[in-house]
């Protein structure tokens, strides 16, 4: 996975690509065209989960990279009861897929050999190794940046094992990875390390020499963290995708020399993908701009004031254009409950940049267009998911620590958020491409499909046939 690739990035780069990166899986593998992410917001956690389970938030559960349990704000992989093993970051490493929900393609593959596949999740990111590889993987490693060292759980393991004990004491001598710090995110060397250490893991865990499949789960982040603080037109951003390129070809080679060409299945797709920034829009005449948090809860809290007296205070968060009320205020100010969601909703489409506003409780029934209607349900889970959601003009977003002004970021329905990539490749895939319609729920039953294994237990997409599907 290639965290914020919008699928425009294919054909944008192809003639700077090399032959052996991102032009062998578009020449020899088999690229669905009109891949979207079907439900909403579009960001990191909840696509990596969605790819590998097969559904979507109404059914995994991860709601977000943050969003709430049991009325509190809580990290998509926050686990208190781990402990970091490979440094002593309690911060970085208490992490693990204890909020997940469904099974992974992983889980399943691990459930059809009775146990003997392998299953190991390499990112950057921590969610993005964990969610992709599912309640029962062998292991998960993400960079701990502080100490500059691939680590992972108690919830997997006790002791890194002697290859990644090995990698990190190599990684500890990286003279560029001293310069750059903990900002190593921001430079394509995150990519490097990444590749690195996803190779590592392929050879010291001998992956693929088995008598069952195994399976690595590959997630590249520094294409999202350099397209928050950049934007997608910048400069940064061409070298990021033109070096991870040079991975992708270091990674493919590596599988050809263990696995053997044509003996492993690959796909490439993103969590999501990425606005244009909205200050390049203006200039170029084009609708966009600004579309704050902070501004939107004091509009809200205007307008609710206006009717109500001081309503300060009754919203807890708002994450990903949703809105979370916080209830044990709301009854402390002895507030008609039923009354606030509603409130919030009509106060939300006096906002200048706002389309639609709903309660989550009446998305069944609201006057919204069917599109924005399903992916706001499906990207719904109970207790999880806030109260009240919002839908911005097209190009007008939110940005702030996370981002910068002349950056980027992602979260909305339209398509620079939810067309991404859809690439098969290796193992009984032909070369060719369609046009038709197809869903980032639909990666993993087309490939448990192809492995004759059970379905993810809570998939909701379909698997895809590898032919030239003409639309009726």
């Amino acid at each position: 996975m290639v965290d914020q690739m919008r699928w425009d990035y294919l054909s944008r780069y192809y003639d700077k690509f090399g032959d052996d990166g991102f032009r062998r899986l578009i020449d020899k593998g088999y690229s669905y065209d009109n891949c979207k992410i079907n439900y909403v917001p579009t960001v990191t956690a909840i696509g990596h989960a969605s790819v590998y389970t097969g559904t979507t938030p109404a059914f995994h559960g991860i709601c977000g990279n943050n969003f709430y349990l049991n009325g509190k704000s809580a990290y998509c992989c926050y686990d208190a009861n781990v402990q970091p093993v490979g440094s002593d970051n309690k911060k970085a490493g208490q992490m693990s897929p204890v909020n997940l929900l469904a099974t992974t393609i992983g889980d399943q593959l691990r459930l059809h050999t009775d146990f003997r596949s392998k299953v190991i999740g390499i990112s950057y990111k921590d969610r993005a190794a964990i969610l992709p590889a599912g309640r029962s993987a062998n292991a998960a490693y993400w960079l701990d940046t502080k100490n500059r060292q691939f680590i992972t759980s108690t919830y997997y393991m006790q002791e890194l094992p002697k290859w990644a004990k090995a990698y990190n004491a190599e990684l500890a001598k990286n003279e560029e990875f001293k310069r750059v710090g903990q900002d190593v995110g921001l430079y394509p060397l995150c990519g490097h390390i990444t590749t690195d250490m996803a190779i590592a893991a392929l050879k010291g865990e001998r992956l693929g020499q088995g008598d069952v499949p195994d399976m690595l789960c590959v997630s590249y982040s520094e294409t999202d963290v350099i397209g928050h603080k950049y934007s997608p037109r910048s400069e940064h951003t061409d070298e990021a995708y033109l070096e991870l390129d040079k991975d992708l070809a270091r990674l493919l080679s590596a599988l050809d020399a263990q696995v053997g060409s044509g003996n492993y299945l690959l796909f490439l797709t993103a969590d999501h993908g990425g606005a244009q920034n909205w200050k390049f829009m203006q200039e170029h005449k084009l609708s966009a701009g600004p579309s704050l948090t902070d501004e939107i809860k004091e509009h809200i809290y205007d307008e609710l004031s206006n009717d109500a007296g001081d309503m300060r205070g009754i919203i807890g968060d708002i994450l990903d254009y949703r809105v979370f009320l916080d209830w044990d205020k709301i009854r402390s100010m002895g507030l008609i409950t039923a009354d606030i969601p509603h409130m919030v909703v009509e106060a939300l489409r006096k906002e200048k940049h706002v389309i639609f506003a709903c309660t989550f409780e009446d998305l069944a029934t609201t006057a919204l267009p069917p599109l924005l209607r399903d992916r706001a349900l499906m990207g719904y889970y109970p207790g999880r998911s806030g109260d009240v959601i919002f839908f911005p003009k097209p190009n007008y977003y939110d940005f702030g620590a996370w981002s910068s002004p002349i950056g980027t970021t992602h979260g909305h329905w339209n398509p620079y958020d939810a067309h991404i990539p859809m690439i098969f490749y290796g193992w009984h895939v032909p070369h060719g491409s369609s046009p038709r319609e197809t869903h980032i729920t639909d990666f993993a039953p087309t490939i448990c499909s192809m492995l004759h294994i059970q379905q993810p237990n809570a998939t909701t997409g379909v698997a895809l046939e590898f032919k030239w599907e003409k639309e009726d």
